[in-house]
């Protein structure tokens, strides 16, 4: 019994093995069409007009044109560059092939248009949520430590 269950785990160990050899890498140019896609193309724009006004506070008498000049020189797609291969990392060509098609779909588009929205009200709704529990947390302390 115990050799049928150890050749069961290798059989199953090679299946999974030799399918992630065969899984060819997906490419940056299918990437890079995901991100186009999904907006996230444009996340290296949308991280810097983020950190401006940190960036702007640490400077505060410097003039409009530095500025200007700083965004200037910012490359938008160093940042998306630098993060395909993580998405190779985790994602084949088919994947990503499989995932654009969808983007194109109807059902796709609607995803993109409203994700930000659930986005952002699911954040808002975490913050609420971990408030609750700092303050039954704070309430269950006082009770048991405070009280005594």
């Amino acid at each position: 019994m115990k050799n049928v269950l150890r050749s069961s785990a290798l059989v199953l160990a090679l299946l999974f093995y030799v399918d992630g050899i065969q899984a060819k890498p997906a490419s940056p140019e299918s990437i890079k069409a995901l991100m186009q896609l999904t907006g996230s193309g444009q996340m290296g724009m949308q991280m810097m007009n983020q950190l401006l006004p940190a960036l702007k506070g640490m400077i505060p008498d410097a003039p409009k044109s530095f500025w200007d000049d700083v965004m200037a020189d910012v490359n938008a797609d160093e940042m998306e560059n630098m993060v395909i291969p993580i998405y190779q990392k985790y994602l084949s060509e088919s994947d990503i092939q499989a995932i654009n098609s969808f983007y194109q779909t109807e059902a796709g588009e609607k995803l993109i248009r409203v994700q930000p929205l659930i986005m952002q009200e699911s954040v808002a709704l975490g913050q609420q949520w971990g408030q609750k529990i700092a303050q039954q947390a704070l309430l269950k302390y006082q009770r048991q430590y405070q009280e005594k």
